[in-house]
Protein backbone atom coordinates (compact mmCIF):
# COMPACT_ATOMS: atom_id res chain seq x y z
CA UNK A 1 0.00 0.00 0.00
CA UNK A 2 1.10 3.52 -0.57
CA UNK A 3 1.39 6.03 2.26
CA UNK A 4 -1.86 7.65 1.22
CA UNK A 5 -3.92 4.44 1.16
CA UNK A 6 -2.44 2.52 4.10
CA UNK A 7 -4.48 2.99 7.27
CA UNK A 8 -2.66 4.54 10.23
CA UNK A 9 -1.03 2.02 12.52
CA UNK A 10 -2.87 3.59 15.44
CA UNK A 11 -5.92 5.82 15.33
CA UNK A 12 -7.97 7.20 18.20
CA UNK A 13 -11.37 8.68 17.41
CA UNK A 14 -13.34 10.77 19.89
CA UNK A 15 -11.65 9.33 22.97
CA UNK A 16 -12.93 10.56 26.33
CA UNK A 17 -11.71 9.77 29.83
CA UNK A 18 -12.94 11.11 33.14
CA UNK A 19 -11.99 10.48 36.74
CA UNK A 20 -15.05 11.31 38.75
CA UNK A 21 -16.03 14.89 37.87
CA UNK A 22 -12.67 15.62 36.21
CA UNK A 23 -12.89 15.32 32.42
CA UNK A 24 -9.26 14.60 31.50
CA UNK A 25 -9.59 13.74 27.79
CA UNK A 26 -12.25 15.36 25.61
CA UNK A 27 -13.08 13.94 22.17
CA UNK A 28 -9.41 13.29 21.36
CA UNK A 29 -8.49 12.25 17.82
CA UNK A 30 -4.92 10.99 17.41
CA UNK A 31 -3.22 9.36 14.43
CA UNK A 32 0.13 7.55 14.32
CA UNK A 33 1.61 6.18 11.11
CA UNK A 34 4.21 3.48 10.53
CA UNK A 35 7.62 4.80 9.54
CA UNK A 36 7.04 8.12 11.30
CA UNK A 37 7.93 9.74 14.61
CA UNK A 38 4.90 11.52 16.06
CA UNK A 39 5.78 13.91 18.88
CA UNK A 40 3.09 14.19 21.56
CA UNK A 41 3.47 17.51 23.33
CA UNK A 42 1.50 19.43 25.93
CA UNK A 43 1.88 21.22 29.23
CA UNK A 44 1.72 19.40 32.56
CA UNK A 45 -1.90 18.36 33.07
CA UNK A 46 -2.73 18.44 29.36
CA UNK A 47 -3.58 14.72 29.37
CA UNK A 48 -0.50 13.15 27.76
CA UNK A 49 -0.01 10.49 30.44
CA UNK A 50 -3.70 9.64 30.52
CA UNK A 51 -3.78 9.31 26.73
CA UNK A 52 -0.79 6.96 26.75
CA UNK A 53 -2.31 4.89 29.56
CA UNK A 54 -5.50 4.54 27.51
CA UNK A 55 -3.45 3.33 24.54
CA UNK A 56 -1.54 0.87 26.72
CA UNK A 57 -4.64 -0.50 28.43
CA UNK A 58 -3.80 0.72 31.92
CA UNK A 59 -6.94 2.86 31.69
CA UNK A 60 -10.07 2.01 29.74
CA UNK A 61 -11.64 4.79 27.70
CA UNK A 62 -15.12 6.04 28.59
CA UNK A 63 -16.06 6.74 24.97
CA UNK A 64 -14.40 6.60 21.58
CA UNK A 65 -12.74 4.15 19.24
CA UNK A 66 -9.24 2.70 19.06
CA UNK A 67 -8.12 1.30 15.72
CA UNK A 68 -4.92 -0.62 15.01
CA UNK A 69 -4.00 -0.92 11.33
CA UNK A 70 -7.55 0.07 10.43
CA UNK A 71 -9.28 -2.49 12.66
CA UNK A 72 -11.25 -1.50 15.74
CA UNK A 73 -9.77 -3.09 18.86
CA UNK A 74 -10.53 -3.21 22.57
CA UNK A 75 -7.49 -2.84 24.79
CA UNK A 76 -8.28 -3.92 28.36
CA UNK A 77 -4.74 -4.23 29.67
CA UNK A 78 -1.03 -4.15 28.81
CA UNK A 79 -1.20 -7.73 27.49
CA UNK A 80 -3.81 -6.66 24.94
CA UNK A 81 -1.59 -3.73 23.93
CA UNK A 82 1.42 -6.03 23.55
CA UNK A 83 -0.71 -8.43 21.49
CA UNK A 84 -1.34 -5.57 19.06
CA UNK A 85 2.36 -4.71 18.94
CA UNK A 86 2.22 -1.68 21.25
CA UNK A 87 5.14 -1.27 23.68
CA UNK A 88 5.84 1.64 26.01
CA UNK A 89 9.17 2.76 27.44
CA UNK A 90 8.37 4.74 30.58
CA UNK A 91 10.56 7.47 31.97
CA UNK A 92 11.75 5.33 34.88
CA UNK A 93 12.75 2.60 32.34
CA UNK A 94 11.80 -0.26 34.73
CA UNK A 95 15.24 -1.88 34.44
CA UNK A 96 16.84 -3.98 37.20
CA UNK A 97 20.33 -2.77 38.11
CA UNK A 98 21.40 -6.14 39.51
CA UNK A 99 20.68 -7.98 36.23
CA UNK A 100 22.61 -7.89 32.97
CA UNK A 101 21.29 -6.62 29.63
CA UNK A 102 20.05 -10.02 28.41
CA UNK A 103 18.26 -10.74 31.70
CA UNK A 104 16.59 -7.32 31.58
CA UNK A 105 15.50 -7.64 27.96
CA UNK A 106 13.82 -11.01 28.65
CA UNK A 107 12.58 -10.28 32.17
CA UNK A 108 9.21 -11.97 32.58
CA UNK A 109 9.42 -13.41 29.05
CA UNK A 110 12.36 -15.77 29.45
CA UNK A 111 13.08 -18.42 26.84
CA UNK A 112 13.43 -21.95 28.18
CA UNK A 113 14.89 -25.19 26.95
CA UNK A 114 13.07 -27.79 28.97
CA UNK A 115 13.30 -26.75 32.61
CA UNK A 116 16.34 -24.50 32.25
CA UNK A 117 16.73 -21.05 30.76
CA UNK A 118 17.86 -21.00 27.14
CA UNK A 119 20.68 -18.52 27.74
CA UNK A 120 22.40 -18.92 24.33
CA UNK A 121 19.21 -18.12 22.40
CA UNK A 122 18.35 -15.15 24.61
CA UNK A 123 21.89 -13.79 24.31
CA UNK A 124 21.83 -14.19 20.51
CA UNK A 125 18.45 -12.46 20.18
CA UNK A 126 19.58 -9.60 22.41
CA UNK A 127 22.73 -9.14 20.31
CA UNK A 128 20.72 -9.29 17.06
CA UNK A 129 18.22 -6.70 18.32
CA UNK A 130 20.93 -4.26 19.35
CA UNK A 131 22.81 -4.85 16.08
CA UNK A 132 19.61 -4.33 14.09
CA UNK A 133 19.26 -0.92 15.73
CA UNK A 134 22.93 -0.16 14.93
CA UNK A 135 23.69 0.20 18.64
CA UNK A 136 27.46 0.37 19.10
CA UNK A 137 27.73 1.94 22.54
CA UNK A 138 27.15 -1.32 24.46
CA UNK A 139 30.28 -3.48 24.72
CA UNK A 140 28.69 -6.69 25.99
CA UNK A 141 25.11 -7.88 26.46
CA UNK A 142 26.32 -9.47 29.70
CA UNK A 143 27.11 -6.11 31.29
CA UNK A 144 25.17 -5.36 34.44
CA UNK A 145 22.70 -2.55 33.90
CA UNK A 146 24.17 -0.83 36.97
CA UNK A 147 27.39 -0.27 34.96
CA UNK A 148 25.64 1.51 32.08
CA UNK A 149 25.35 5.24 31.42
CA UNK A 150 21.98 6.94 31.22
CA UNK A 151 22.04 6.86 27.43
CA UNK A 152 22.94 3.17 27.39
CA UNK A 153 20.12 2.37 29.81
CA UNK A 154 17.67 4.19 27.56
CA UNK A 155 19.03 2.22 24.59
CA UNK A 156 18.52 -1.08 26.41
CA UNK A 157 14.96 -0.12 27.38
CA UNK A 158 14.14 0.77 23.77
CA UNK A 159 15.76 -2.42 22.45
CA UNK A 160 13.72 -4.41 24.98
CA UNK A 161 10.54 -2.89 23.57
CA UNK A 162 11.59 -3.59 19.98
CA UNK A 163 12.50 -7.20 20.75
CA UNK A 164 8.86 -8.28 21.09
CA UNK A 165 7.71 -7.77 17.49
CA UNK A 166 6.40 -4.33 18.35
CA UNK A 167 4.84 -2.17 15.67
CA UNK A 168 4.36 0.94 17.80
CA UNK A 169 6.85 2.14 20.41
CA UNK A 170 5.86 4.96 22.77
CA UNK A 171 8.77 6.75 24.44
CA UNK A 172 8.10 8.84 27.54
CA UNK A 173 10.65 11.67 27.83
CA UNK A 174 13.57 9.47 26.67
CA UNK A 175 16.19 12.25 26.88
CA UNK A 176 15.00 14.01 30.05
CA UNK A 177 17.98 13.04 32.23
CA UNK A 178 20.66 12.83 29.55
CA UNK A 179 23.59 15.03 28.57
CA UNK A 180 24.16 16.40 25.08
CA UNK A 181 26.11 13.47 23.61
CA UNK A 182 23.81 10.82 25.09
CA UNK A 183 20.75 12.74 23.94
CA UNK A 184 22.11 12.74 20.38
CA UNK A 185 22.62 8.96 20.54
CA UNK A 186 19.09 8.30 21.77
CA UNK A 187 17.55 10.63 19.17
CA UNK A 188 19.47 8.79 16.43
CA UNK A 189 17.99 5.55 17.76
CA UNK A 190 14.47 7.02 17.81
CA UNK A 191 14.85 8.09 14.19
CA UNK A 192 16.21 4.67 13.27
CA UNK A 193 13.12 2.97 14.74
CA UNK A 194 10.90 4.92 12.36
CA UNK A 195 13.26 4.41 9.43
CA UNK A 196 13.00 0.66 10.13
CA UNK A 197 9.23 0.91 9.62
CA UNK A 198 7.96 1.18 13.18
CA UNK A 199 5.52 3.80 14.36
CA UNK A 200 7.01 5.91 17.15
CA UNK A 201 5.32 8.25 19.60
CA UNK A 202 7.79 10.58 21.31
CA UNK A 203 6.56 12.39 24.43
CA UNK A 204 8.84 15.33 25.10
CA UNK A 205 8.99 18.82 26.58
CA UNK A 206 12.17 19.55 24.64
CA UNK A 207 11.25 21.40 21.46
CA UNK A 208 14.75 20.95 20.04
CA UNK A 209 14.37 17.17 20.31
CA UNK A 210 10.86 17.33 18.85
CA UNK A 211 11.94 19.28 15.79
CA UNK A 212 15.11 17.19 15.39
CA UNK A 213 13.41 13.81 14.93
CA UNK A 214 9.64 14.09 14.52
CA UNK A 215 7.62 13.91 11.31
CA UNK A 216 4.41 15.13 12.94
CA UNK A 217 3.53 16.98 16.13
CA UNK A 218 0.34 16.39 18.13
CA UNK A 219 -0.35 19.12 20.70
CA UNK A 220 -2.70 18.48 23.61
CA UNK A 221 -4.25 21.39 25.47
CA UNK A 222 -6.37 20.85 28.60
CA UNK A 223 -7.45 17.40 27.46
CA UNK A 224 -8.22 18.35 23.85
CA UNK A 225 -6.15 17.73 20.74
CA UNK A 226 -5.35 21.30 19.70
CA UNK A 227 -3.70 20.27 16.44
CA UNK A 228 -1.82 17.46 14.74
CA UNK A 229 0.42 18.82 12.02
CA UNK A 230 3.49 18.05 9.96
CA UNK A 231 6.60 19.24 11.75
CA UNK A 232 7.77 21.06 8.63
CA UNK A 233 4.54 23.09 8.56
CA UNK A 234 4.98 24.80 11.94
CA UNK A 235 7.55 26.83 13.86
CA UNK A 236 8.80 26.47 17.43
CA UNK A 237 6.77 29.52 18.38
CA UNK A 238 3.55 28.11 16.92
CA UNK A 239 3.96 24.84 18.81
CA UNK A 240 4.61 26.70 22.07
CA UNK A 241 1.41 28.70 21.49
CA UNK A 242 -0.55 25.49 20.83
CA UNK A 243 0.79 24.06 24.09
CA UNK A 244 0.14 27.15 26.19
CA UNK A 245 -3.03 28.58 24.60
CA UNK A 246 -4.50 25.80 22.46
CA UNK A 247 -4.24 27.83 19.28
CA UNK A 248 -1.79 29.79 17.17
CA UNK A 249 -3.36 32.17 14.67
CA UNK A 250 -5.85 30.14 12.63
CA UNK A 251 -4.27 26.86 13.80
CA UNK A 252 -5.69 24.94 16.73
CA UNK A 253 -8.85 25.05 18.80
CA UNK A 254 -11.59 27.58 18.28
CA UNK A 255 -11.74 30.24 21.00
CA UNK A 256 -14.80 28.68 22.66
CA UNK A 257 -13.08 25.25 22.72
CA UNK A 258 -9.87 26.56 24.28
CA UNK A 259 -11.67 27.79 27.39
Amino acid sequence: MSETTAPPLLELRGVNKSFGPVHVLRDVDFTVRAGEVTALVGDNGAGKSTLVKCISGIYTTDHGEVLVAGERVHIHGPRDAAHHGIEIVYQDLALCDNLDIVQNMFLGRERRSGLILDEPTMEQLAQQTLAGLSVRTVKSVRQLVSSLSGGQRQTVAIAKAVLWNSRLVILDEPTAALGVAQTAQVLELVRRLADNGLAVVLISHNMNDVFAVSDRIAALYLGRMAAQVKTTDVTHAQVVELITAGRSGSLGLQPEEAL
